[in-house]
C-alpha cells in the first residue's frame, strides 16, 4: 500500500489512538465538571438531546465515511485517479444535501421530538445541536476520502478541534447562563452547542488538508478507470450500494437507543413506581456512567477506521496474506487494550464514581455493568469492521436489529421490576452487544477468509486482564481501610487518592505480566511510530 508519509495502518491506528487518549481527557475536563455544575435531572436533559442527535446522524452519515474510505482505497490500489475524484466529487453534494434536511428537521421539530422522548426540556438541546448534523455530514465525506488515503491526520484534528469547542466554547456558555440564572435545561444546551461549534471550525481545516493529499497523489501512468468511466448516477449508486447496508445496521442501533431511553422512563414511572422527577433523576445517573462506558471503544475506533481502508486495498490488490496479518494484529491489540479497560471500570466502579462525580448508590451500581459491557461494545466494533473490509457489509443490518430487539426486551422485563429498576438496562446493553459479537464471530468464521485466529487473541489478555482486576481492586480495598482508621473519616480527596494507587499498581501488574507472558511481541510494535524504540526499552523478542 502507498500511502502518504508513508502511512501503513498501524501508524493510523497510533494517530488516532493518541488522539482518542487526548479526547477522552479534554472531554473529562469538559463533562466532570459539567455534570458536577447539572443535577441528575438536568444530566438526563443533556443525555436525551445527545441520544437524538446521535441518532439523527446515523441516519443521515453513519455508512459515508466507511464506503468512502473503501472505495477510494480500492481504486487507489488499482491506480483509478479519476475514481478516486468522482467518488469525492459525487458523495460532497449529495450528503450535504442530506445533512441540511436533518438538521432543519431537527430545528423545527425539536419540542416534537423532545415530546415524544417524554423530556419536553431536552428541546433546547436539540436546537443547539441541530447545524452539527449539517456540519457532520459534509465533514465525513472528507474523513472518508482521507481514510481512503491512508491519512488519519484530518480525521484526528478533527476530533480535537470539535472536543476544544466543546471545553472553551460549551462549558463558557454553559458557566454564563448558569450565573445568569438559567435553569438546567438551557444550561445543557448551552454545553452542548460546543459541539456545533467545533465542526463548523473543523470543516475549513478538513478541506485544506483534502488539497494537501491531493498535491501529493500520484498514480500509474496507466490505472484502471472503472469509476471514472462511469455518470455521476452511477458513481452516486456505487457509493450507496456499500452505505446503505451499513447506515441500516448503525442507525437501526440508534433509534433502538432512543427507544430504550423513551423506554426506560415510560417503565421506571409506569410498572416500577416512580414519579416523573424520580425517574428523570435515575436516568440521570445512569447517563453520568455513559462517558466511561464510551470510554474503552473510542480507543478501538481508530482500529476500526484504519483497518477497513488496509484490507480493503489488499483484498482488491489479491495480498490476502497482508489482510489477515492486519486483522490478526488489530485484534490483538483491541484484546489488549479494551479488556484491561473494561475490567478496571468494573472492579473499580464505586471510587470512580465516588471520587470523580462525586455520588454513589445506584450510579457505581450501573457503572460496574457498563465495564463488562464496554468490551463487548469494542468487539461488536471490530468485528463489524472484518465484516465491512471484506465485504459482508449486508451483516450487520441483520446483528445490530437482533441486538436491538434483545436489549429491548431485557428492558422491557427488568426496568419495570420495582427490584431491579434502572439497572435493568445496563443489563440489556451488556446482553445487546454480547450478542451481536457473538453473531458477527460466527459469521466471520463461515464466511471471511484468512480470518484470525480467534482464542490465540483471547487467551493471554484475558490472563492478564484477571491478575490485574484482582490487584487493583485489593489494593484499593486495603488503602481505603487504612485511610479510614487513620483519619477516621473517608471523603471524596480520599477516595481520589486511593483510587489513583489502585490503578497504578493495576497498570503496573497488567504491564508485567504482558511481558512475561508474550502477550505482546516486538513485530506488534515494530509497525507503529517509534515502536522499535519501544520494543527495545521493553527489551522485546
Amino acid at each position: 500500500m502507498e500511502e502518504p508519509k508513508k502511512q501503513n495502518y498501524l501508524r493510523g491506528v497510533a494517530i488516532l489512538g493518541s488522539t482518542a487518549i487526548l479526547v477522552k481527557v479534554i472531554g473529562a475536563i469538559y463533562k466532570l465538571p459539567l455534570y458536577n455544575i447539572l443535577d441528575n435531572e438536568g444530566a438526563a436533559h443533556f443525555q436525551v438531546a445527545y441520544q437524538v442527535y446521535t441518532m439523527l446522524l446515523a441516519i443521515s452519515l453513519s455508512g459515508i465515511p466507511v464506503a468512502l474510505s473503501r472505495l477510494v482505497a480500492a481504486a487507489r490500489a488499482t491506480g483509478d485517479a479519476g475514481g478516486v475524484k468522482r467518488y469525492f466529487s459525487v458523495s460532497l453534494p449529495a450528503f450535504a444535501t442530506v445533512g441540511l434536511a436533518f438538521a432543519l428537521a431537527m430545528f423545527f421539530k425539536s419540542d416534537s421530538l423532545a415530546r415524544a422522548m417524554g423530556d419536553v426540556h431536552a428541546a433546547a438541546g436539540l436546537r443547539a445541536l441541530a447545524p452539527g448534523v449539517f456540519f457532520c455530514c459534509v465533514i465525513s465525506v472528507y474523513e472518508g476520502y482521507s481514510q481512503g488515503h491512508g491519512n488519519m491526520t484530518p480525521t484526528a484534528l478533527k476530533q480535537i478541534i470539535e472536543v476544544l469547542c466543546k471545553l472553551a466554547a460549551g462549558l463558557t456558555i454553559a458557566w454564563l447562563l448558569l450565573r445568569a440564572g438559567y435553569a438546567s435545561p438551557y444550561v445543557a444546551a448551552g454545553a452542548i452547542s460546543g459541539a456545533s461549534i467545533g465542526l463548523a471550525a473543523a470543516l475549513p481545516v478538513l478541506m485544506a488538508l483534502k488539497r494537501r493529499i491531493d498535491r501529493s497523489e500520484t498514480y500509474p501512468a496507466s490505472g484502471a478507470a472503472s469509476a471514472a468511466a462511469s455518470g455521476r448516477g452511477a458513481t452516486l449508486a456505487r457509493i450507496f450500494k456499500v452505505s446503505v447496508p451499513i447506515t441500516l445496521g448503525a442507525s437501526f442501533m440508534s433509534i433502538m437507543t432512543v427507544i430504550d431511553t423513551k423506554l426506560v422512563l415510560w417503565r421506571l414511572e409506569r410498572s416500577a413506581g416512580y414519579s416523573a422527577e424520580q425517574a428523570q433523576a435515575l436516568y440521570g445517573a445512569y447517563a453520568k456512567g455513559q462517558p466511561f462506558l464510551q470510554l474503552p471503544s473510542a480507543l478501538i475506533v481508530p482500529f476500526t477506521l484504519s483497518i477497513i481502508p488496509a484490507i480493503s486495498a489488499a483484498a482488491a490488490s489479491g495480498r490476502s496474506g497482508d489482510a489477515r496479518e492486519v486483522m490478526a494484529s488489530s485484534l490483538k491489540l483491541t484484546c489488549l487494550v479494551a479488556m484491561p479497560a473494561g475490567a478496571g471500570i468494573t472492579v473499580l466502579a464505586r471510587p470512580i464514581f465516588g471520587a470523580l462525580l462525586g455520588q454513589s448508590g445506584v450510579g457505581a451500581d450501573v457503572l460496574a455493568i457498563f465495564g463488562l459491557a464496554s468490551f463487548f461494545i469494542c468487539m461488536q466494533l471490530l468485528t463489524t469492521a472484518f465484516l465491512q473490509a471484506n465485504g459482508h457489509e449486508r451483516v450487520p443490518a441483520v446483528t445490530y436489529p437482533i441486538g436491538g430487539l434483545i436489549q429491548i426486551a431485557l428492558d422491557w422485563v427488568l426496568v419495570g421490576d420495582p427490584r431491579v429498576g434502572i439497572l435493568g438496562s445496563p443489563f440489556g446493553t451488556l446482553a445487546c452487544y454480547l450478542s451481536i459479537t457473538l453473531m458477527n464471530l460466527a459469521v466471520i468464521a463461515r464466511r471471511v477468509k484468512n480470518r484470525p485466529r480467534f482464542a490465540a487473541a483471547f487467551l493471554r489478555p484475558a490472563l492478564c486482564t484477571a491478575v490485574m482486576g484482582a490487584a487493583a481492586y485489593s489494593v484499593y480495598n486495603l488503602l481505603e481501610r487504612a485511610l479510614t482508621s487513620v483519619l477516621g473519616h473517608y471523603g471524596r480527596m480520599e477516595t481520589l487518592i486511593c483510587l489513583c494507587a489502585a490503578v497504578a499498581v493495576g497498570a503496573a501488574v497488567y504491564l508485567t505480566l504482558v511481558l512475561l507472558t508474550g502477550a505482546i511481541t516486538r513485530d506488534d510494535l515494530k509497525s507503529m511510530p517509534r515502536g522499535g524504540r519501544l520494543a527495545d526499552i521493553l527489551r522485546l523478542k
